[in-house]
């Protein structure tokens, strides 16, 4: 007996990713085999999304699918009253659509779903609210040599354990840094769990391979005995990674130069932080407050990843006591 496939429409979040691989040279098979989704699926999005320039583009995508339903006649459900409020406190936090939807489900608040988030944000085209979406897909662009050959002992990511791969095991992280864009002008530390998505930040005046050794061993030292390998990118600052490794007693290892795709976790994560601090952000005018401010929604929203626990319940393994307020 074959099995019944269910169609599910494709995610906006699902719609940015298939702009990221296609900027990254994927084909449509490989498009399809990363996000468990059919060939055919993806060659028929790449058509509704096509732009007059014969690039794609997921916002015409949505726009075009979104006509197509409203044509067929079926009826939507409205958001209105004490539940617009409680759908828009959390868009104030910064939760996507996707994230309110299931963790409204998870915690019995409202069976409600994204799309229908959705609809309400545009009918009301309130500014501080669409403020509060995020927005992707901005090309990936080059910037001269990876800094590999500046790595002492770098270890590369082939040879790194499949358990960290599987993403089930608490203490593989991911690391990198955010730049403002300005000379000078101090970076941001990042740190993703791999398994709980849980987020740690820290702000440096530059990006030395000094200043970033003490960030992350002031991030990491606390969760010392969570802490058993990190993934870094090759950029020089990381050139320390030994030294923390003896002090953390953890295993580094670092991503193919420009395959961002293999730290994809911690890219993902830079672009949410990207939603508080902007690029040309000088982050030297920023306080640490802010940044703590930041790393505490990040890792207290819901991810439809962890079936919609937050990053510290997955990561400190605690359950969820509290509903939605």
């Amino acid at each position: 007996m074959s099995k019944t496939v269910i169609y599910t429409h494709l995610s906006a979040q699902e719609r940015w990713q298939i702009k990221a691989l296609l900027t990254s040279g994927k084909s449509i098979r490989a498009i399809g085999f990363q996000l468990g989704r059919s060939p055919s699926t993806i060659h028929r999005e790449l058509a509704r999304g096509r732009t007059q320039k014969g690039g794609y583009s997921p916002k015409h995508a949505v726009t075009k699918a979104c006509r197509s339903r409203s044509l067929s006649g079926i009826k939507r459900s409205k958001l209105d009253g004490a539940l617009w409020k409680l759908v828009r406190n959390c868009l104030l936090q910064r939760w996507s659509p996707e994230q309110i939807a299931g963790r409204f489900t998870l915690c019995g608040a409202a069976t409600i779903s994204h799309s229908t988030i959705y609809r309400g944000i545009y009918r009301r085209n309130d500014a501080r609210i669409l403020g509060c979406l995020r927005h992707q897909g901005k090309r990936y662009k080059k910037h001269g040599r990876a800094g590999r050959s500046l790595i002492p002992n770098r270890v590369d990511i082939s040879q790194r354990p499949d358990i960290v791969r599987q993403k089930q095991r608490i203490g593989d992280w991911e690391g990198d840094t955010v730049v403002s864009g300005k000379n000078g002008s101090g970076a941001l530390v990042t740190l993703v769990d791999r398994a709980s998505k849980y987020t740690c930040i820290q702000r440096v005046e530059r990006k030395t391979a000094e200043q970033v050794n003490q960030a992350i061993m002031a991030l990491l030292k606390p969760y010392k005995y969570k802490t058993h390998t990190i993934t870094y990118d090759n950029g020089a600052e990381f050139a320390r990674h030994q030294h923390i490794n003896t002090i953390l007693q953890s295993q580094s290892y670092f991503a193919t130069p420009y395959h961002s795709w293999e730290r994809g976790l911690n890219e993902h994560t830079n672009g949410l932080i990207r939603q508080f601090f902007p690029k040309k952000t000088n982050f030297k005018t920023i306080t640490d407050m802010e940044v703590n401010a930041v790393q505490k929604l990040l890792n207290n929203r819901p991810r439809k990843v962890l079936n919609y626990l937050t990053p510290a319940e997955a990561f400190f393994r605690t359950i969820p006591f509290h509903l939605i307020r």
